[in-house]
């Protein structure tokens, strides 16, 4: 065989570094996102934070919070493959490995640390109650009677919260998604639903003749993108990329579009840890 001339040689050895770095960067969020694809975990059934809709297109808070880190990261929105992250599930989608990120009112607490990482905050809401119009029972946590029926998702802080605070007042009615919860809540089959109040603003948005939010927030709930354990590089990348959204007024032109319309108070950005 012919030896290689001087340039081949450097050409070759070029190229086998290159194939070599990129594959250990594809092992790594930022890597696969530095190849141009991206996939992330939202919700379908939030309106206002994250809601597919019957044209199946995504619109929400969230969804604009992903789509410009994705734009930041490298990703054009043609390669950002969206995957429906219930509660329960969000955990697994990215320890498994079947998603790059989560945006999805995802709140940031100590036992989820355990096993991801999360980049943020990128927003603070508060637990509240939604109720039907007519109902003057429900006034808050406090009003809350034995016997009431109250709605929450499965996997949720939520949850969680009533059955640690509430659990001998209320029966805890626990479902896969809040959608579920508000079909409860109109057929007369719960009295309230709680979640976070951004949420419980979308739907009250949605059905103003029949809905209303209590007003009475009694937690505070940070949100974070939830991403991968130990990408310390992917958590600084996502991080930058939240802090150029908010000092862009990207963050409260987002919100403006989504929630803006309810009689929601909208909050100001929260701090964005390092």
């Amino acid at each position: 065989m012919a030896a290689l001339s001087k340039s081949s040689l450097v050409w070759a050895t070029a190229a086998v570094l290159a194939l070599t770095s990129c594959g250990a960067d594809d092992d790594t969020v930022l890597g696969r996102a530095e190849q141009g694809r991206i996939t992330i975990g939202v919700a379908h059934d939030q309106p206002g934070l994250g809601l597919r809709r019957q044209d199946g297109n995504l619109r929400g808070f969230d969804i604009d919070v992903a789509r410009y880190v994705a734009t930041e990261l490298g990703v054009p929105e043609s390669g950002i493959t969206w995957v429906e992250a219930p509660p329960e599930d969000r955990e697994r989608l990215l320890t498994s490995g079947e998603v790059d990120l989560v945006v999805n009112g995802y709140s940031i607490t100590p036992k989820r640390r355990e096993v991801i990482d999360f980049a943020g905050p990128y927003y603070t809401a508060g637990q509240d109650l939604l109720v039907l119009i007519d109902n003057q029972e429900i006034t808050g946590p406090d009003s809350l009677s034995r016997g009431q029926r109250l709605c929450s998702v499965t996997g949720t802080t939520s949850a969680q919260y009533v059955k640690d605070t509430f659990a001998k007042n209320v029966k805890l009615v626990e479902q896969p998604r809040f959608s579920e919860c508000v079909t409860a809540l109109l057929a007369g089959e719960v009295d309230a639903l709680t979640t976070d109040d951004v949420v419980l603003a979308g739907y009250a948005a949605q059905n103003p003749e029949l809905l209303r939010v209590v007003g009475e927030p009694f937690s505070e709930e940070e949100y974070g993108i939830g991403l991968p354990k130990g990408e310390q590089e992917t958590k600084d990348a996502v991080t930058a990329a939240l802090r150029k959204m908010v000092d862009s007024g990207e963050w409260k032109r987002a919100q403006e579009v989504n929630v803006g319309g309810s009689d929601y108070r909208l909050p100001e950005p929260p701090q964005i840890a390092s």
